[in-house]
């Protein structure tokens, strides 16, 4: 492991840890109450304690997550190259796209929930309305970022829609996209914990409101820390698959 490397796990650990050591004694100088805010310590016992139902828990939202996040993109992706290449398209459902995005979350959860049960298919339906909108906005944005240069290369050659698209416009977009599905894959667990607080009994959003209602403070943070532990695993792992799909930007960012 190079410098440069080490330094990303070494450098967050270091701000994670010191994040702790003012937390606790915040609690401690201040006399803080257990039930308003536990010791990082407490916390940390409550997880050892409770790990195979977190786990569980944890597993329940990551599935809500991913599915959610994956039909954003699946669904997503398509749409913002219909919208980009049919420009009447892109002025009759745009300006409603962004409507459908103004709307409070929390609001149409009840409907979803209403629509789709409890179950997994509500939450993963949340996930997937939060996910969907910056999916589709920067893949746009990317499509439409492609060098006219190489477009107009490309079309001297009398290469057809396809190639121009597989060859140029859609590589040249994907680092839009994954910016784009950085910022999806945290808010697809955003969407999972709402449609968990709102219904149902699994997954670690209703693990937290279990806990708050047994009065079980360090229990209710280490939901909380599960699902941040589940938001920089969800993260990660579109970085590595956008290292992969895309290891000349990669290369590029670190020479």
């Amino acid at each position: 492991m190079n410098r440069d490397n080490l330094g990303k796990v070494i450098y967050p650990l270091i701000g994670t840890l010191l994040i702790f050591l003012v937390w606790d004694q915040y609690a401690v100088q201040f006399e803080i109450s257990p039930v308003v805010l536990p010791r990082p310590g407490d916390v940390f016992v409550a997880i050892v304690d409770e790990f195979p139902q977190l786990l569980n828990e944890g597993w329940t939202t990551l599935l809500e997550c991913v599915y959610g996040f994956a039909l954003a993109v699946i669904i997503g992706i398509p749409i913002a190259v219909v919208m980009t290449d049919f420009r009447v398209l892109n002025m009759m459902f745009y300006p409603l796209l962004i409507a459908t995005q103004s709307i409070p979350k929390v609001a149409i959860a009840p409907i979803l929930m209403i629509w789709f049960g409890t179950g997994l298919e509500s939450k993963l339906a949340i996930a997937f309305f939060i996910a969907f909108f910056p999916v589709v906005v920067d893949t746009a944005t990317g499509l439409r970022a492609t060098p006219n240069e190489l477009l107009e290369l490309a079309r001297s050659l009398r290469c057809s829609y396809f190639q121009i698209f597989f060859k140029i416009r859609f590589p040249s977009a994907l680092p839009f996209i994954f910016s784009g599905a950085k910022v999806a894959v945290t808010l697809a667990v955003i969407g999972s914990v709402i449609g968990e607080y709102l219904g149902g009994s699994d997954g670690l959003g209703a693990l937290q409101l279990v806990a708050n209602s047994q009065v079980n403070p360090e229990l209710a943070w280490a939901s909380l820390v599960g699902l941040s532990l589940l938001g920089i695993i969800l993260y990660m792992a579109v970085v590595i698959a956008e290292r992969v799909l895309m290891p000349w930007g990669y290369d590029a960012g670190h020479h």
